[in-house]
């Protein structure tokens, strides 16, 4: 992958909330969606059995991208947790009507399976 800072502005942003949160799936939202991108975005299309497509990113390839309706992410978080993935919920945290240039961005949840002792 290039590095960091040869994609565009929003892709830096994503690839700097990944890095820290390397061992979830990230759900990152855009406006009504939330998108997933890279190798979190081909799990997602796999696991979820949704559309894989990509995203400029400011690279000559497109990023692959899968994302969900916002208002039904709840259904596809939990199918990715029953099937033992972690998910962090990346949220805006201004809103976009009101912000020039990106939307200020933060993950405000993890999710994590629960593993019983049976």
């Amino acid at each position: 992958m290039a590095k960091v800072a040869e994609y565009s502005p929003m892709m830096q942003r994503y690839l700097e909330t990944k890095e820290q949160y390397k061992d979830c799936i990230l759900f990152y939202r855009l406006g009504d969606f939330y998108e997933m991108f890279f190798d979190d975005a081909i799990t997602a299309s796999r696991e979820l059995e949704i559309t894989l497509t990509g995203k400029d990113c400011g690279q000559e390839e497109r990023a692959p991208m899968a994302g969900v309706p916002h208002h039904s992410a709840e259904m596809y978080i939990s199918r990715l947790i029953a099937k033992g993935y972690k998910v962090a919920i990346c949220e805006q945290l201004e809103d976009p009507k009101t912000t020039k240039g990106i939307v200020k961005r933060g993950v405000i949840k993890v999710i994590t399976p629960r593993y019983s002792n049976r």
